[in-house]
């Protein structure tokens, strides 16, 4: 999974990766610390560039993007929002949505 770490960063990717996952945490979140490795662990099943902000560390995606809360899973098709899931990720729906990603991905290339 790829840190973001600036907001240029975070622009590059969305503009740059034809679908995307980005993984949304805060700092002292034990909900993030708790499905973070959840995530990560199902990263090599997809061909989809998964990335993660600490939002404590760029505030600018929190404020662009509309979060309110952490965590949240935001998941993107062309430059634009797909699916969100925010504070209570079901992993089986998430595993779902990167799968019909994945497959759009593929009948368009």
């Amino acid at each position: 999974m790829k840190e973001i770490t600036s907001y240029d960063q975070w622009l590059h990717a969305w503009e740059d990766e034809r679908i995307g996952l980005l993984f949304v945490k805060t700092t002292g979140c034990s909900v993030c610390d708790g499905l973070l490795p959840q995530v990560e662990a199902i990263e090599e099943d997809y061909h989809i560039p998964f990335y993660k902000v600490n939002i404590a560390n760029v505030p600018e995606v929190a404020g662009q993007l509309g979060l309110f809360t952490a965590p949240v899973v935001l998941l993107w098709k062309e430059g634009r929002e797909m699916q969100r899931f925010a504070r209570f990720v079901p992993m089986e729906e998430l595993k779902l949505r990167l799968q019909e990603l994945e497959e759009w991905c593929g009948e368009d290339a």
